[in-house]
Formats: C-alpha cells, structure tokens, sequence
C-alpha cells in the first residue's frame, strides 16, 4: 500500500444512538451491524491520511446497563450495586468490542491489518463541585410515557424529564470533563498507526483526590464535551459530531426551518445564546464544537449524520464550523 501524507488527527464522536437507534430492538446484533455501517468512513479516513480516533456515547446502553442490575439486585438483595461509573465501564467494555471488531473486520476485508485498532478505557477527571451534581440533567436509557417515567422515578428514585419531544427518560448529573487521564496512551497508540476508540461515555468520571487517586462518581460526561477535549488535548484538526440529523438547522422544526452548510465561530455564539440550539438536542454539540474551535483558527469540526458520514467528509453535506475553508478528504463511500 503506498504510503499517504499524514493529515493530522481527526476526532470521530459516534451517538450513543448511532449504535443503538430509536424505535429498534436493544439487542448486540443491532449494535454490531451499526457499527459495521459506520466502519467504513472511520477506514476511509485513515485511508485518506488521518489518524483516527474514535470516541462514542452511551446514553441508551448505560440505562440499559443500569436498570438491568437494578432489576437482578431486586430478585436477588445479596448483589451489589452497580453505580453508573461502573455502569459507563461496563458500556466502554461492550461498545468497544464491538466497534474495535467492525473496524477491524473493514480493514481485513480491504486486505489489510486487521490488528491495528485498539479499544482503551478511558477515566475523566470532573470537579466534586460542579453544580451539575445538584442538578441532573443528562438523559440515560429508554423513553417512556410520562406516566410510566413518573412510575419507575417514584419506585427508584429517579430524577425524570421529558427529552426533545421524544418521551420521558431518567436524567443524572452531567458534570464538565476536566481532563481525560489516558490522552498519553491514547496518542501513542494513535502515533503508531493504530485506529484508537477512547472516550466512551464521555469517559469513567472520577474525582481526583490528591494523593489518595482518583474515584469514580456518580455522573455520566456528555461525550460530546469530552471528544472535544480530548481532541484539543490531542492537538487534533478535525473533531466530527455524528447526530440524528444531516445538518444543523436554525428554526428547527419550524416553517422557517433552515438548513446551514457552514456557520462561522462568532455566529454559532450567537445563535446558542438566541436559543437556537436547546440544551437537549443540538446545544451540546455546538457548545462542544465551539471549545474544541478555540483552540487554534486551523480547527475544523463537521457536525452530520451518520449515513451521510462519507459524503460529508468529501465536502458533500454535513455542517462545517471553523475559519477555514472546508477541508475535502476524498473519502470514498
């Protein structure tokens, strides 16, 4: 294979409901050939000269992950409880096997190595007073009919809202990620010339407590703010945000609805604090965008779905936010 000019590192920030979409089965068969769509624009990328580094959520999964230990405890009180550091552990475990297996079986049906992809798990430092751990508000796990949201709330203690006209869903504290403690690894790998998937979840939270270590928290990290950290501390040039939609739109869901095929710094500002982008759907993503840009006037950051991944990292749909021109790859589909 000839070799190809390195472009820099490209951040990949896969939905927690790429993997899982709404209205399927939560089964590993869905998950697995999710992940198989979405290995072959991460392959084309590093084909076209990026170091790739993939990072997912895990909103659906880590519910599912804690509402099924919660349900094995009632039948059985001798089990412990699984609080959700372990349960965000738990889903970098099973996310990353499968999306390390679909990359690497992309890269062996091209004829190449198979071995270079690596799954890491990933710790994020969060501060103990972040005000989000009075105030809980990332959505986790299922929709459900307000009623039975209340229900499940009153026999759990869950705090629950209503998630972007969706349904009703369990919420819990989503403080800031401070600093992800394996960028060093992660570079490394990423040097070497593997495919590195970190950051799952947003990243274990934890709390660092001096000479005693770090501990985990009860907390779930927006894993859009922590790819965006991530790919800062990386000095990375291209963070991309994979949602529900193609573009991101002003007026959404509106007769003015508009779609936007680029939005410079200053005016992404603008529109989050016009209340363009809520809180609970696209306003992360523009928040996490926004930081990322920051950091350097050569940063770029595509926000698409993912079915239009390809064609959107060739410079064909998608929204791109930075000061530069579009960066075209080539990639193909």
């Amino acid at each position: 294979m000839t070799p190809r000019t390195v472009s820099g590192t490209a951040v990949v920030a896969i939905g927690g409901n790429a993997l899982l979409p709404d209205g399927t089965s939560p089964t590993v068969e869905v998950q697995v050939a999710a992940a198989r769509s979405l290995a072959t624009p991460v392959v084309a990328l590093a084909d076209a000269g990026w170091r790739v580094v993939v990072t997912h959520g895990n909103g659906p999964q880590v519910g599912i992950i804690k509402r099924r230990a919660d349900l094995a405890q009632a039948l059985d009180p001798e089990l412990p409880t699984l609080d959700l550091d372990m349960c965000v552990a738990d889903s970098q475990g099973g996310l990353g096997h499968i999306l390390a297996n679909a990359i690497a079986g992309r890269l062996r049906s091209l004829g190449r190595d198979p071995d270079r992809v690596a799954a890491l798990i990933t710790h994020t430092v969060v501060d103990a007073e972040d005000e989000a751990f009075g105030r809980p508000t990332k959505p986790i796990g299922a929709f459900y009919p307000e009623d039975k949201a209340r229900e499940l709330a009153a026999a759990h203690g869950w705090t629950v809202a209503e998630d972007a006209g969706r349904g009703w869903r369990r919420v819990v504290p989503s403080p800031r990620p401070k600093r992800v403690l394996e960028t060093d690894a992660v570079r490394a790998l990423s040097s070497a010339g593997h495919t590195v998937i970190a950051g799952g979840g947003g990243g274990i939270p934890v709390v660092d407590h001096g000479s005693d270590g770090c501990r985990g928290v009860e907390a779930v990290v927006d894993k859009d703010l922590t790819s965006a950290l991530l790919a800062a501390e990386l000095d990375a040039k291209l963070l991309v945000i994979t949602t529900g939609v193609d573009r991101v739109a002003v007026d959404y869901g509106r007769p003015t609805q508009r779609f936007l095929d680029r939005i410079e710094p200053a005016d992404a500002e603008r529109l989050l604090a016009e209340g363009q982008f809520p809180a609970g759907s696209m306003g992360p993503k523009i928040r996490a965008a926004l930081d990322f840009l920051a950091g350097g006037p050569d940063r770029q950051v595509l926000i698409t779905s993912p079915p239009r991944l390809a064609e959107a990292l060739a410079g064909d749909g998608g929204t791109w936010l930075g000061r530069t021109p579009i960066l075209t790859t080539s990639v193909p589909t």
